[in-house]
């Protein structure tokens, strides 16, 4: 218990921090040490394990609650000094009950839930990596990935094919004991998770040896999914109820999909657009002429004008990315890059010299504009 970290330190928010910041928190981190992002590294999984403790309690009301009140010993079931029940003082008592027992409230939500109750099952994350032409057109990818599912044998509900779970007859099935205490304000009553069912209020006499009894296990599974055209890197891809099974006729969580999209060779993408360096010769720069520009539907023809400058840009509408809403494409940029020869012959370097006395002032327009703006700052 000690050596645990403050949950809002893990999370990096504040204690005041909302519902909405606490979910952001959470995905950034969660991105950052996925194991499926850094196999092998114990730290990063650590971290990640750390990370889904603390959201875990900080996500949900009740919990946030009394951890804010005790600490982390008002969250572990564990705690309590072999005491047996389970919480900070080590002694048994509820505290719901003891609020309504003396104030007539209960400032953790209300009585306890029954413990047969349907509940979701818990979401899954795995990591899907595709090509940049796959993100900006959509497509249909088979992933694979762990997930728990209700064991085939005992249908989910732990008792060996053929036999039973029954009701436990300690409790009675609410997974509940009322105790009566002896205390400085007199007799109290307190409630405590039922040892013979561990608060389950059920008994399972022979469990099934497939799962041990558990109801559940981890099974690799595979799926199609589709790709919305215009997703990007890092966004999440939910998809819904393919997490693991829920419990007690619960539906099933939802696998989140971390999306990474490899870099492409010529194309940067930035938002809807993307952009691309298209280098060209001296002569194409200086005379104009047609150039065949790489786009994501295939090669189309451009012409270059005559004049164009290094860093010039031209735009190709509606040659960008398809929109995640569907609506439309954004453009393609193209960034002129005016490429200088190198390994000249003699002879070549000639015709340069030549063509270089051939040509004025009045041929270089951001030249001449320069030697003027230097010559009135700073004179002859």
């Amino acid at each position: 218990m000690a050596d645990k970290r403050d949950y809002y330190e893990v999370m990096g928010v504040p204690k005041n921090a909302s519902e909405d910041e606490i979910k952001k928190a959470y995905r950034k981190l969660a991105k950052k040490y996925h194991p499926d992002l850094h196999p092998g590294d114990k730290v990063a999984e650590e971290k990640f394990k750390e990370l889904n403790e603390a959201y875990e309690v900080l996500s949900d009301k009740e919990k946030r609650t009394r951890y804010d009140q005790f600490g982390h010993a008002g969250v572990d079931p564990n705690f309590g000094g072999g005491a047996a029940g389970g919480n900070p003082f080590g002694v048994d008592m509820d505290f719901g009950d003891i609020f309504d027992s003396f104030f007539g409230g209960n400032p953790f939500g209300g009585r306890h839930s029954s413990p047969n109750a349907p509940r979701r099952g818990s979401d899954v994350e795995a990591a899907l990596v595709i090509e940049f032409e796959e993100a900006a057109k959509g497509c249909r990818k088979t992933v694979a990935y762990e997930k728990v599912e209700a064991c085939p044998d005992c249908h989910g509900s732990g008792a060996k094919a053929g036999t039973s779970v029954k009701t436990c007859p300690a409790c009675g099935g609410s997974g509940q004991v009322r105790v009566t205490q002896n205390t400085f304000m007199g007799v109290v009553q307190t409630t405590r998770p039922c040892d013979r069912c561990g608060g389950t209020g059920k008994v399972i006499e022979t469990p099934c040896p497939t799962c041990r009894g558990s109801g559940h296990l981890r099974k690799k599974r595979t799926i199609e999914i589709n790709v919305p055209a215009g997703i990007d890197d890092r966004q999440i891809l939910n998809v819904s109820g393919q997490g693991n099974a829920g419990t007690n006729g619960g539906p099933a969580g939802d696998l989140h999909l971390l999306v990474n999209v490899r870099p492409h060779p010529l194309f940067e993408r930035k938002g809807n657009d993307i952009w691309c360096d298209m280098p060209i010769t001296f002569m194409q720069a200086a005379l104009g002429g047609e150039v065949i520009v790489p786009t994501l539907d295939g090669k189309v023809s451009y012409e270059v004008r005559e004049g164009t400058q290094p860093g010039d840009i031209f735009k190709l509408k509606g040659k960008g990315v398809t929109k995640l809403s569907g609506r439309g494409r954004g453009d393609q940029y193209v960034r002129m890059v005016l490429e200088v020869p190198k390994n000249l012959t003699v002879k070549q370097k000639e015709l340069l010299k030549k063509f270089e006395d051939s040509t004025s002032e009045k041929n270089y327009q951001k030249r001449k504009g320069f030697f003027e703006k230097l010559k009135k700052k700073f004179g002859d």
